[in-house]
């Protein structure tokens, strides 16, 4: 199993309807348990919970997966979580903190 976190000033259900957006059509995953801070998905790739819990400006997101982190599943959570902004008035995704 691996875990992965990440800080972001998005909200806990802006994270989760996120997930629910680009989790599916990047794995193939279905939402299959969801409550106010947490969701889990799975599919043939294999099983991701995600949790979402604001402390302050920030909100602390937790996604565990039942692969290894050599996967094709975990490749994705890690680029899900580059999409999730660091800080307000970022852009998220992939080198959107660097200077233009």
């Amino acid at each position: 199993m691996a875990g992965y976190q990440r800080r972001t000033v998005l909200s806990p259900s802006d994270i989760l309807a996120k997930a629910e957006e680009l989790l599916p059509q990047w794995l193939g995953l279905t939402r299959t348990k969801t409550a106010s801070h947490t969701a889990t998905f799975s599919g043939d790739e294999g099983t991701v919970t995600l949790t979402a819990h604001r402390h302050g400006p920030y909100t602390q997101v937790l996604v565990s997966s039942d692969r290894l982190r050599t996967s094709r599943l975990d490749y994705e959570i890690q680029k899900f979580l580059t999409e999730l902004p660091y800080e307000p008035g970022d852009a998220g995704g992939r080198g959107s903190g660097e200077p233009s």
